[in-house]
Parts: structure tokens; C-alpha cells; sequence
């Protein structure tokens, strides 16, 4: 793909990955964030989403930039819906006035979360006011042709929020136990192959929604499933019950994604826990290498 890259919410733990990767495999690529400054990235002001993009003329946006904290949207309505829903839509439109491609970076809390394992033509049903402000999102990109990437659980290392799957192996590293849910699934996946992902899609033509998640597992067997591939005493791994937790926001029960149009597609194996844990592992000893 030639033309510059536009790479939003790049201080967030995908947005910062996708930039970096984009860079080593020799793209034009520009990073933007809000808040937390990135280097080599530029402030985006988010009320004025387009200002940017009129500056700069990308040829595609990928489009990671959003208000995440999902009980945090629901103490912050009009925040959040300025984020991930107007500000979307804004992007949307100048892409399709520019003739720009979009992607942008969705989740699986579009979805109710009572069944699982949740296919791309399967009707979204948010039972949150994040998840329904990014499915507004969603709606604004597939509007013009656009591609959504639906995710979950994101976890990594790099910058953003702490995420359960670091926190995992900081805790057990140290000797402490961990707390996880069985009875919630998900689809844990790597940003780093987020990033792999992204990569993949600029150069083939496709659009509407493609789920790129992990495979279906509850918080405990993902804790238990890092404390396996790390070599940590499973031990410390204790079971809870997401009804001994109190959240803001209402969350959906099961919310995994079936990725098997992605793995077959771009022909990486997100769902194969083995896989992602052995890069999520070999990524820890270069943090810790580093960090010292």
C-alpha cells in the first residue's frame, strides 16, 4: 500500500504494536494519540477528529483510538460517546470523501453473551454503553465499505492500561495468587498479533466485519493456561465467580468469537493458545531483560 498510514490510538497496547510494526515493515506511518504521548506520534484532538487528517492526507486510517474503560463509559456517557461513536463516524466520512481505507479496531461487548463463540454475520446485541457505542462505531465504518476487526480481552505487554494477561505473570512471577473468573469467557488475544493482523489486511481487498480474537476461554483457564506456558505453580491459580466481583457496567456472560475466517484468511493462528502464549512468553523475557 503506498501513502501515508494513519495509525490512531497509538499509546494504547495494540495502537503502540501496530505503529512499531508498520515501521519495521518499511510503511509511511504516522501514530497520533490523545493523552499519552507516543515518540514520533502526533496529538489528535478529538473535537476535531478531521482537522488531523485534512493536514496530513492519509491513503488509510487504522482506527484504534477509543474510550475503553467500560464502567468508566457508563459514569461518562457523553464522553465516551463522543469517542468511540461521533469521532468514529467524523473519521468514516473523511475517508470516504478522501478515498481513504479505514479499519477499525472493534470488540466482542458489541454482543449480548449469552451463547458464545460468536460468528461475524450473528446479530450484535450490547448489554453496555461501551459496547454499544462502538457497534454506533462500527456502523459509521461499514457505512463506507470500511473493515471492522473485532477483538478481545487484549492483553500484552507494551503501553495502556495494566491487562489480565500481564498481570497474570507479574502476580505469579513474584510468587502471588490470582484471582480468576470461570464462569465468563472470552477470547483472550495478543496485541502483538493485532499488529501481525492489521498488517496483513492493508494489501488485500477486503471489507465488513472479520473477528480476530483468541480461542474461547474463561478468565481462570487463561490464567491457568499462561501458568503452564511460564512455568509457574498452577497453584496460585484461584477460581472466583464473577458474582463475588461488583462492576458498574453490566458484562456479557460469554462473549468469545469464532476466528476462523481470520486464521484462514491471513493464515495466522490466533486462536491456538499454544501459539500466542509462546510469544506472549519470549516477549516477557525480553521485558524483563529490559527492565533491569
Amino acid at each position: 500500500m503506498r501513502g501515508l498510514i494513519l495509525v490512531t490510538g497509538a499509546s494504547s497496547s495494540p495502537g503502540f504494536k501496530t505503529l512499531a510494526r508498520l515501521r519495521e515493515l518499511g510503511y509511511d506511518v504516522l501514530g497520533v494519540y490523545n493523552q499519552h504521548p507516543v515518540d514520533g506520534s502526533v496529538r489528535w484532538d478529538l473535537t476535531n477528529p478531521t482537522g488531523l487528517l485534512d493536514q496530513y492526507k492519509p491513503s488509510a486510517v487504522v482506527h484504534m483510538a477509543a474510550m475503553g474503560d467500560v464502567d468508566g463509559c457508563e459514569d461518562d456517557v457523553e464522553s465516551c460517546y463522543r469517542v468511540n461513536a461521533v469521532a468514529t463516524r467524523d473519521v468514516a466520512r473523511w475517508c470516504l470523501r478522501a478515498g481513504a481505507r479505514l479499519f477499525y479496531l472493534s470488540t466482542d461487548y458489541v454482543f449480548r453473551g449469552d451463547r458464545g463463540l460468536y460468528g461475524e454475520a450473528d446479530a450484535p446485541r450490547p448489554i453496555n454503553y461501551y459496547g454499544l457505542t462502538k457497534l454506533l462505531g462500527e456502523e459509521s465504518v461499514l457505512a463506507v465499505d470500511g473493515v471492522v476487526v473485532r477483538v478481545a480481552w487484549i492483553y500484552g505487554f507494551g503501553p495502556g492500561r495494566q491487562n489480565f494477561g500481564r498481570t497474570v505473570v507479574e502476580k505469579l512471577s513474584r510468587g502471588e495468587e490470582v484471582k480468576a473468573i470461570v464462569d465468563q469467557w472470552g477470547s483472550p488475544t495478543l496485541n502483538t498479533l493485532i499488529a501481525e493482523m492489521i498488517t496483513k489486511l492493508l494489501p488485500i481487498n477486503y471489507s465488513g466485519v472479520l473477528h480476530a480474537a483468541g480461542p474461547r476461554l474463561s478468565r481462570y483457564e487463561f490464567a491457568l493456561a499462561i501458568a503452564k506456558a511460564f512455568n509457574f505453580p498452577t497453584e496460585l491459580v484461584k477460581p472466583i465467580s464473577i458474582s463475588q466481583l461488583s462492576f458498574k457496567a453490566p458484562r456479557p456472560r460469554d462473549s468469545s468469537l469464532d476466528s476462523s475466517r481470520a486464521v484462514k484468511i491471513l493464515g495466522i493462528p490466533v486462536n491456538d493458545i499454544n501459539y500466542t502464549l509462546a510469544i506472549f512468553k519470549k516477549e516477557w523475557e525480553s521485558f524483563k531483560y529490559a527492565s533491569h
